[in-house]
Order: structure tokens, then C-alpha cells, then sequence
């Protein structure tokens, strides 16, 4: 498996590396952090407070970023290489969103990672604009990470989806040796008035394909909004990785947008998030 984690300055998305490489840590990977760093045509003038910066001013302060967080992705591959994960730093230039996107393509990558720090006690966890743009314009899984937390207990929303379905047997011999407790939770959605039988046939799915890894997962229906009982059950619980599939029962035939229930379970949670896309 290649995962490929965006890092920048923020020690959220150091953490965001480090949270990977933990994930992977019994399983055969390569991690490569990616740096952007910005084109200085692209610069705005009002961007930062520089106001004698030349042109070669301006091109050493770029190189110097770039340098410190390459030292800081280097040091943290240093702790994955601990855990048997090559970790392996990269710089590029650029938009950030364009090239992650390329990168991941053009590379192959199975898996991004993105750290993420916006907070607004009114609004709850925000998405940046480069995570939000990322979310919507990949085709791959994205692990989003706010904390770091060591992985012993995930819960894995599942609504019965193809979709859903693919994330299980895509975490599922990512856990294989390290065991977690996991949880497969099924919401009885009232505004669809699914029966009793489709959510037991959805947990017990669920509770089959991770017994072929090994896992011996606990299973739980809720009844209510989708969103709202997963919240509770996560403030309610010490989960330390959430996973769900991107798409809703609806899913797009054509531009394959993210439900708006998973993109708003993934901006409300302080809990990593894996949103699953193919």
C-alpha cells in the first residue's frame, strides 16, 4: 500500500504522519510526506508582512520553509521507521490541492492523509479549503486527523452501501494484526423507515467480513438521524478512528460527490475520520 500524507508548517499535519504510520504499523506500506511549497509568482503581495523582501529574499524565505519541513517530516519518518514504516519525505511546488490531487494520481497512492486544526466552538471542527477541495476532488480514501490517539477501538458507521462495504474490507487486514476493538454501527434511519430485519442483515454483513480477517467485532443498532446518533455514540465513546464510506443510499452516477451526512460527520468530530472513495 502507498499512503501519501500532506504536511506543511503545522503541527497538525506532523501529527497527521505519525497517526498514519501508527495505522500501518503491522502492515506492508509506504508513507511519503509531501511538502507544497507555494510558486512565488503565486505570492500574493498582502500575504505576508514583508515589505523590503526581494526577489532572492523571497526565494531563500520558500526554500527555507520548505527546508524546515522537510527536517520535520524526516524526523517523524524516523519515529515510523521505529514501527517498520518506510516513511520517506517529498517536496514539490505548486498549488497544494492540484498537486496532492496529481501526486496521488499520477503516483498511485492508495490512501491521502491530511491534518486538520480549524476550530470554531459555534460551528464545531471546520474543514480547511485545501482539505474540503481535496475530499471532494480525489477518488481515493482520505484519512483525516486532528489528535493523535493510539488505535484501540474503531467504529466503522456502516448504512448498508456498496460503499460502506469497501471501507469495512479497506480497514479490515489494515487492523489485522493490531487487533482494535471494532464497532460495526448500523443507524435505523426514521426518515427511511428501514425495517429491523435490513438493519440486523447490515451489522450482521458487517460482523462476517471482519471475521474472515480475524477481528472479533462488536455489532449495534441505533434508531434515529444518521448523523446525530453517530456523533453520540462517538462523544459517548473513546473511539480513536472513525470509518465510513463517502456516499449516502443516493449515490451520484456521475460526479460522485460526497454525501453531505459524511461530510458533515467529518467536519463535527474531534475523532480521525477515513472516508472511503473509489
Amino acid at each position: 500500500m502507498k499512503v501519501l500524507v500532506g504536511v506543511d508548517k503545522s503541527q497538525e499535519s506532523h501529527i497527521a504522519l505519525a497517526y498514519a504510520c501508527h495505522l500501518l504499523e503491522h502492515f506492508d506500506a509506504d508513507v511519503h510526506a509531501l511538502y507544497v511549497k507555494p510558486d512565488e509568482a503565486e505570492i500574493a503581495p498582502d500575504s505576508f508582512y514583508a515589505p523590503f523582501f526581494a526577489k532572492d529574499g523571497l526565494e531563500r524565505w520558500i526554500d527555507s520553509e520548505a527546508l524546515h519541513v522537510h527536517e520535520a517530516a524526516l524526523n517523524t519518518c524516523h519515529h515510523c521507521l521505529a514501527g517498520k514504516v518506510p516513511c520517506q519525505p517529498l517536496v514539490a511546488e505548486g498549488d497544494p490541492v492540484e498537486t496532492i490531487l496529481e501526486e496521488a494520481e499520477e503516483g498511485r497512492y492508495d490512501m491521502i492523509v491530511l491534518g486538520s486544526h480549524g476550530h470554531s466552538y459555534l460551528k464545531g471542527f471546520l474543514l480547511g479549503t485545501v482539505h474540503a477541495k481535496v475530499l471532494h476532488n480525489t477518488k481515493k480514501p482520505v484519512l483525516i486527523v486532528r489528535d493523535f490517539r493510539e488505535i484501540k477501538r474503531v467504529l466503522v458507521a456502516y448504512r448498508g452501501t456498496r460503499c460502506d462495504q469497501q471501507a469495512l474490507e479497506f480497514i479490515a487486514p489494515l487492523m489485522e494484526r493490531k487487533k482494535p476493538e471494532i464497532t460495526v454501527l448500523h443507524v435505523q434511519e426514521t426518515q427511511r423507515s428501514e425495517t429491523d430485519e435490513f438493519a440486523q442483515a447490515c451489522v450482521m454483513n458487517g460482523y462476517d467480513t471482519l471475521k474472515k480477517f480475524g477481528h472479533e467485532p462488536l455489532t449495534k443498532t441505533l434508531q434515529g438521524d444518521f448523523v446525530d446518533e453517530v456523533l453520540k455514540e462517538v462523544r459517548g465513546s473513546l473511539y480513536d478512528l472513525i470509518v465510513l464510506g463517502a456516499y449516502g443510499h443516493n449515490r451520484p452516477k456521475y460526479l460522485q460527490l460526497i454525501s453531505d451526512e459524511a461530510l458533515n460527520l467529518v467536519r463535527s468530530t474531534t475523532r480521525p475520520v477515513l472516508l472511503f472513495r473509489d
